[in-house]
């Protein structure tokens, strides 16, 4: 049986172009022209994800989804959004979204980001970017104090690479890109080359206490990024 995806924006342009390509990837795919609508769905289906746009009529995307958070911490949403600024990518992943896409965007890494949401949610595992806490073994992460522990000592790191930390955990097995990285964490106007990324990584391997041949929390992907190794948990 296909996944029910449910893609909502006030594009037509856009949903026109979006859905069928969706539809041969595999889902099943319905469609919403606003927040408003997109609840009212919600209410009466049951969806595997949601696709949502932030500027919309009648119902923007961030209230839809703060709407949604209030009933459903579980169901995963992606936020498309057509502001490209770390403040942005801060916003979309406080309010509860599991991923974030800029526009324009290749579809492949917006397929690509439902398929890796799918995976996580399949498992079992739940919607890590709306907890508060994380742990993964000895390691604790506060998400909204944006403390950081080793068993009882806790770490202190530049903004950037708990920001770079909070991204890999709360995605947790998943390749992701240095160029990914750049983009949820320093956005796409911020003039860094992917250098920044390896030294921020570094940054957090010398204070988790994390050694790169052999590591418990952060993998290096050859010739694409960095995976998150460990199990996550919810923080009780």
């Amino acid at each position: 049986m296909s996944d029910l995806l449910l893609l909502v924006d006030d594009d037509t342009a856009i949903v026109s172009a979006l859905a069928p390509i969706l539809g041969r990837e595999g889902f099943e795919v319905v469609t919403a022209g606003d927040g408003a609508a997109a609840l009212a769905l919600i209410s009466e289906r049951t969806f595997a994800v949601v696709v949502l746009d932030v500027m919309m009529p009648v119902l923007d995307g961030r209230e839809t989804l703060r709407r949604l958070r209030a009933q459903d911490a579980s169901l995963p949403v992606i936020l498309l959004t057509s502001v490209g600024e770390a403040g942005e990518r801060a916003r979309a992943l406080d309010e509860g979204a599991d991923d974030y896409l800029n526009k324009p965007f290749d579809v492949s890494e917006l397929v690509s980001r439902v398929r890796a949401v799918l995976r996580r949610t399949s498992r079992g595992t739940p919607s890590l970017a709306t907890q508060k806490g994380l742990v993964s073994g000895p390691l604790r992460l506060d998400r909204h104090s944006r403390r950081l522990w080793v068993g009882q000592q806790e770490v202190d790191v530049t903004p950037k690479a708990l920001a770079l930390l909070d991204y890999l955990i709360t995605h947790p097995d998943e390749v992701i890109t240095r160029e990914r990285l750049l983009q949820v964490v320093w956005g796409y106007a911020h003039p860094v080359g992917t250098r920044a990324v390896d030294n921020r990584v570094g940054e957090l391997r010398k204070a988790l206490g994390d050694d790169a041949a052999a590591p418990t929390w952060i993998a290096t992907v050859a010739g694409s990024g960095y995976r998150f190794t460990a199990d996550v948990q919810v923080s009780r």
